[in-house]
């Protein structure tokens, strides 16, 4: 049952036939999408492995529906990273971003990370993505999906914008902002949003965004690209948020860009001053595409986007020692074919690798410094679940790749060991050939270094 004092405004702002037409998209399935991960490798191969039923996300050129009888989340393909179960209009705002390989990109609201792994693949591993998301449990999560997507350039925070912004003026090309919202656009996928949701919520939620842009205008350098997006409705929200935020920063202005069809422009009619530049908002609407609600605008901070030095406020980070690492680089020798570039960071017995270029994390709570590479113990290495995750099969030697439907992935996945053949080693686990986790011959037995906090009982 949606509230009544949302219906009176929906009605209020839709003509009579397209209310109705709203209202009925309630009474629809939601259509269930995911997004493949290009980190993990060529996106056409996975199509022709494909055990699922998919079509093409228009707006997403690795986003496809799937049919409501697969179970993507519960295949060895998913723990594998190899993509994200997202819902379709959430993949949306980030094509606006126009994230290049190479630039520095913040993701202000990150949680639960869809956005911040979408990001990561249009920037291919090049470049500083730092993904920050306030509730530290939700920033947990965060973290887990960035290491479950392979993606080793990204810096997992956890702090409110104005912390944040402090340590960060003008240091970024592009912020995306999927800002905290009232969740309008979630009502059919999530009965707990119409639970949560009243007139008083947004707001609150309203006065959030507000104060979320302006740090975000901070810490964006002059020339930089701004995407605000909300998955909710409330012209306070939407239109209204853009509205006051240009009126506070008139440096910057809404792009005009192409719009795939379907979407539709905002109105300057739903927000209080609004002026004519609000046709350049967009609006998804869940009865005229497939997927649920949202709202996304592109802006421009004014000047020019140049690549000069911009330090965080605390300068650059310092690689640790090399001496302090050896067996890791002993490791690297043995097993990797490709060595990674990166600033080498210790925290205690805990070896991180940032991306070139990444700041001083001094000031901030981290909950990933970019790609973590393993444990060193005394003489010895033992290699992190991330750094797996990072690699492709031809990175590695040796790889013992499973196949789909032979059950010793299933039994991997359950923390389980099996029989194998060669030499003692560590061994990269695959599925298919995408990686999937760490093990170790030991005399024909490989040992099992699945994660035991992320172990299935499939």
């Amino acid at each position: 049952m949606l509230p009544e004092a949302f219906t009176d405004r929906m009605q209020e702002m839709l003509s009579a036939e397209e209310y109705q037409a709203f209202l009925k998209s309630y009474g629809e399935p939601k259509k269930q999408a995911l997004r493949l991960n290009p980190l993990k490798g060529d996106s056409g191969r996975f199509l022709e492995l494909c055990p699922f039923s998919l079509t093409r996300v228009p707006w997403e050129e690795n986003g496809y529906y799937f049919d409501s009888e697969d179970r993507p989340g519960k295949h060895p393909f998913h723990e594998a990273g190899v993509y994200y179960i997202q819902e379709a209009s959430a993949m949306a705002p980030v094509p606006f971003l126009a994230a290049k390989p190479g630039e520095r990109i913040l993701d202000l609201c990150a949680a639960p990370g869809g956005k911040s792994t979408q990001i990561a693949a249009a920037m291919q591993g090049e470049g500083i993505l730092v993904c920050n998301e306030y509730n530290r449990k939700r920033a947990e999560i965060l973290a887990e999906n960035i290491e479950r997507m392979g993606v080793a350039n990204a810096i997992v925070v956890n702090h409110d914008s104005a912390q944040l912004s402090e340590l960060f003026p003008g240091y970024f090309d592009r912020i995306l902002v999927d800002a905290p919202c009232s969740g309008e656009g979630m009502f059919r996928k999530n009965e707990e949003a119409v639970t949560e949701w009243s007139p008083e919520n947004v707001e609150l939620c309203a006065e959030r965004q507000d104060e979320i842009l302006d740090q975000a205008a901070i810490m964006l350098h002059d020339g930089g690209r701004l995407v605000y997006s909300t998955c909710t409705f409330a012209p306070a929200e939407d239109e209204g948020s853009v509205q006051r935020f240009l009126d506070r920063h008139p440096e910057f202005s809404l792009l005009s860009v192409k719009v795939p069809e379907g979407m539709e422009p905002g109105r300057k009619e739903w927000a209080e001053g609004g002026s004519d530049e609000l046709s350049k908002t967009i609006r998804l609407w869940p009865h005229k595409l497939m997927g649920e609600g949202h709202f996304l605008a592109v802006l421009q901070k004014e000047g020019y986007n140049e690549k000069e030095e911009r330090p965080s406020r605390y300068g650059y980070a310092t690689p640790a020692r090399e001496k302090d690492y050896e067996a890791y680089l002993a490791f690297q020798k043995e097993h990797l074919r490709r060595n990674r570039e990166g600033i080498p960071v210790l925290f205690g017995d805990q070896l991180y690798l940032l991306p070139k270029g990444a700041p001083a994390l001094k000031g901030l709570r981290v909950l990933r410094a970019g790609l973590h590479l393993g444990t060193l113990k005394k003489n010895r290495f033992e290699p992190g679940h991330a750094l797996a995750l990072s690699l492709k099969k031809d990175e590695f030697e040796p790889v013992f790749d499973l196949t789909v439907g032979e059950g010793l992935a299933e039994k991997y996945l359950r923390g389980e060991t099996f029989e194998t053949k060669g030499a003692p080693s560590w061994n990269l686990i695959t599925i298919e050939g995408y990686s999937l986790g760490f093990g170790k011959n030991a005399n024909g037995i490989m040992k099992n270094h699945y994660p035991k906090g992320l172990r299935k009982n499939w």
